[in-house]
């Protein structure tokens, strides 16, 4: 019995007792569905709901009563072996065996299904992660975010939303010309400008444009006027660095929809379209020979200007216009992603989406991730061989692989600080979390390979009701979660939720793979029983959710390790 069907009999029970007058409460106040969770400690049952303490000041009566009344109901229903009425009117709910391991045959006949759900379907999503700057490579808060971002997709997009990477290139503005003067100097074996970009990508960038030029049968681009020779690196040189960060991106299993130009939206007018539409909103005004926009009606702690006095737009402009664009693109949610440094940036754009009429935290949604910090043999690193003084994405990978990287990364809650080990990261030890999960797997398939070898099969029967241990009922019950854990990681954006579960999944499974009458493959002497190919459905039904899981996490599930 799934937790669904065990709220729909939960939800039956109160119908009936209604229809039959013991419960004097309205039809229409009888909960579709009825809540049920796992309680904190097993011998209070494999499920829990406090419905009647919901329910019962509206029906007249004690949540007690209430809560007998239920438990007599239930405790007839198939599949069900106990009901007891705990504290004020607490229902704690056993399953029979047999109903229980159904859940291992539901498991591996759904497959890659299983954890699915509809509670973000209809949505249409927009989510934009990583954006770094095309002046340097993606230093190792952009990884955290590309790690974060991913999985959050995964998992909106498995409980129905339809999802849209998004990647806003920010290729307008003062950073891209210090770096086409940094890359200018290089090649010029010129001082580096005192506030320009520093590191060995720098020169491999700027021979990079100087030799594709000539490639090309153009001038040497060193030779040119200031003007021209700065352009030329900006052009070619922006070009090469966003190539390497899309590489690099999808060396790491992300890949995005969209590529946006922040260019384009000054060049298509973007910019003064969202500025007269807020205007005839009447949010937006003149003064000092400026354009503001009224921030403060929706909670801004100072109103904004958009347009300075000298024409030219303001940064806000360019996010205004932005929001916008998604928005008018058809998409439901526009979730952000930003680093620890962009705290204050949160109240002006939830202004912007009150401005125009949206609702803040539900079409726009700001999250913002929090440092990561690199440890080696105890040691903090600080420094990168190619980026000089930042850490990044290829320097992770080189380190512990993309697996480790991505899962270590999504593990965390995004709001905390994480300082990940890199000797932790690249063992093959229990504490190392992805390879304690992963080694879950691989174990699992290991028994597959063996069942085999030794005549047990699936297709031979199932009899759920022998999945009768602690272990297999522990084991069962946390499968059960994996849906909802799911939706609450979609609904709360929170990826990590995933990770977490897995651990505990992989806990479950390695306490009762070692359990030696627990055995899924008979001894040599001993024939094949129901009990083995039972045990083998629960095998193949972790197997299952662990690889389902560590696929919403963009991290591999391997048979061998």
């Amino acid at each position: 019995m799934t937790p669904s069907e065990l709220s729909e009999a939960l939800s039956s029970a109160l119908a009936a007792a209604v229809a039959d007058g013991t419960l004097a409460l309205p039809t229409d106040a009888v909960p579709a569905s009825v809540h049920v969770e796992r309680p904190r400690q097993r011998e209070h049952g494999d499920w829990a709901t406090n419905v009647a303490l919901q329910l019962a000041k509206k029906a007249g009566t004690t949540p007690r009563a209430l809560a007998e009344d239920l438990a007599a109901r239930l405790a007839v229903h198939p599949g069900i072996q106990a009901v007891e009425v705990a504290g004020p009117g607490f229902l704690n709910i056993t399953l029979d065996a047999a109903s229980a391991g159904e859940l291992a045959r539901t498991i591996v006949e759904t497959g890659a299904d299983y954890g699915k759900g509809a509670s973000e379907a209809g949505k249409k999503v927009n989510l934009e992660f990583v954006s770094a700057n095309p002046t340097g490579p993606i230093h190792i808060g952009g990884v955290r975010w590309a790690a974060v971002g991913d999985s959050l997709a995964r998992v909106l997009e498995a409980s129905g939303a339809e999802v849209t990477r998004e990647y806003y290139f920010n290729d307008h503005g003062a950073q891209i010309d210090r770096f086409a003067r940094s890359l200018l100097a290089r090649a010029r074996g010129e001082q580096a400008p005192e506030d320009g970009y520093g590191g060995q990508y720098i020169a491999e960038i700027a021979d990079a444009v100087v030799a594709d030029a000539l490639a090309a049968g153009e001038p040497d681009p060193r030779t040119l006027p200031d003007a021209e020779a700065q352009e030329a690196f900006r052009a070619r040189g922006v070009q090469r660095m966003f190539g390497e960060i899309k590489q690099s991106l999808h060396d790491f299993g992300v890949d995005f929809a969209v590529y946006f130009h922040e260019d384009s939206l000054h060049e298509s007018g973007a910019v003064d379209h969202a500025v007269d539409r807020l205007r005839q909103e009447g949010h937006v005004f003149d003064a000092d020979g400026a354009v503001w926009l009224r921030t403060t009606d929706f909670g801004d702690d100072k109103d904004r200007v958009v347009i300075k006095s000298d024409g030219q737009a303001a940064y806000i402009a360019g996010d205004i216009a932005y929001y916008l664009d998604k928005r008018e693109r058809g998409f439901d949610d526009v979730i952000i992603m930003l680093g620890a440094d962009h705290h204050g940036y949160i109240g002006r754009m939830m202004a912007v989406c009150a401005a125009f009429g949206d609702e803040p935290n539900e079409n726009l949604q700001i999250l913002i991730g929090q440092m990561v910090n690199l440890v080696k043999d105890g040691q903090p690193v600080r420094m990168s061989k190619r980026a000089g003084n930042v850490l990044t994405i290829d320097d992770l990978v080189d380190a512990v692989g993309v697996d480790a990287a991505r899962y270590s990364l999504a593990r965390s809650s995004a709001d905390q600080n994480i300082d990940l080990d890199l000797d932790l990261l690249a063992s093959q030890k229990n504490e190392n979390p992805v390879y304690y999960v992963q080694y879950a797997h691989s174990r699992t398939c290991a028994v597959d390979r063996n069942a085999a070898d030794r005549g047990v099969r699936r297709e031979d029967g199932f009899d759920p009701a022998l999945l009768d241990h602690p272990t297999e009922s522990a084991l069962l019950g946390r499968l059960n979660e994996f849906p909802r854990v799911v939706a609450q990681a979609a609904q709360l954006r929170e990826p990590h939720r995933v990770a977490r579960y897995l651990e505990a999944l992989a806990g479950e499974y390695h306490t009762w793979y070692q359990q030696k009458d627990r055995r899924v493959l008979p001894y040599p002497d001993e024939s094949v029983t129901d009990t083995h190919r039972a045990r083998l459905w629960l095998n193949d039904a972790v197997r299952q959710v662990l690889a389902n899981g560590l696929d919403l996490l963009g991290v591999t599930a391997p048979e061998r390790m």
